[in-house]
């Protein structure tokens, strides 16, 4: 059999049927991502819980208690916490997905198979890594007593899409231009740090005042904000906010996946 490979266009629904096809090759992409991240190391995937306890508690000591930054009368560590599973699965899986295809140029220049397979299972890795951290928030909603009412269970994956939305968008346009200008790998670290101080994280949108406009351009923010507000009751559901999370996170993919498809027919050349 003969498999005669053309430029494509922009988009097509030949692009879902061959990711369905090479569904098993996602699969393993992932699987193999999640083994050697944890491979040889002592506690394994508990690493996934680890590091944003550890960070709960540092923001806790330094921005709860020494800063005292307000909260929206939740207790600091609770609420910092569901901002940082959020952030978390977003930058970690910006971060994958950005040196997808340089970490994988041993298989893009020898087989075929649709390239967008590698960025998406970076993402569905960090998704796995976003599961195993929601334990330590269930725990944090046990020990204060926050019981969230089942409407606030159901927005849970509508959250996790929009998340997935915007990391795979980002993703796919820096993992383009890293095939070409490996500048990404030295610029990302920082514009993640820099992003975090503009993300509702550490503190509530309400504290921006007349400028939560400039946070609301984030699409993280309306993510976080939601979030808190239907676990917690922090804050009333603003369905704008949500909305606008939905549109920043569809355009960023959009624009991601142009990019990425206009580029893809160099990437076994330069890579």
């Amino acid at each position: 059999m003969i498999k005669i490979i053309s430029p494509k266009k922009p988009f097509s629904f030949d692009d879902l049927r061959e990711l369905w096809v090479y569904r098993e090759l996602m699969y393993f992409l992932s699987w193999r991502d999640l083994k050697v991240r944890y491979k040889q190391t002592a506690i394994g995937v508990l690493w996934a819980i680890f590091q944003p306890f550890i960070t709960m508690v540092v923001f806790t000591v330094f921005f709860g208690k020494l800063a005292n930054i307000p909260s929206d009368h939740v207790p600091y560590p609770i609420f910092v916490y569901t901002g940082l599973l959020f952030w978390q699965f977003f930058s970690d899986a910006l971060s994958e997905t950005s040196a997808a295809f340089t970490n994988n140029q041993a298989i893009i220049t020898k087989v075929y198979f649709p390239r967008l397979l590698l960025p998406l299972s970076s993402v569905l890795t960090k998704l796995i890594d976003f599961a195993i951290a929601s334990f330590i928030l269930i725990g944090l909603m046990i020990y204060y007593g926050y019981v969230p009412h089942l409407a606030g269970i159901l927005f849970i994956p509508l959250l996790v899409f929009l998340t997935f939305l915007s990391s795979l968008g980002a993703g796919l346009f820096l993992a383009a231009i890293n095939v070409k200008y490996r500048d990404v790998r030295y610029i990302l670290p920082f514009f993640i740090q820099i992003m975090l101080f503009l993300t509702p994280v550490i503190y509530p949108a309400s504290i921006a005042g007349k400028y939560s406009w400039i946070l609301a351009i984030n699409p993280m923010t309306g993510v976080i904000q939601t979030a808190r507000a239907v676990l917690l009751g922090s804050t009333p559901v603003n369905p704008l906010l949500i909305l606008s999370s939905f549109i920043i996170g569809a355009l960023t993919l959009v624009i991601g996946f142009i990019y990425f498809r206009k580029a893809e027919s160099y990437f076994a050349d330069i890579i």
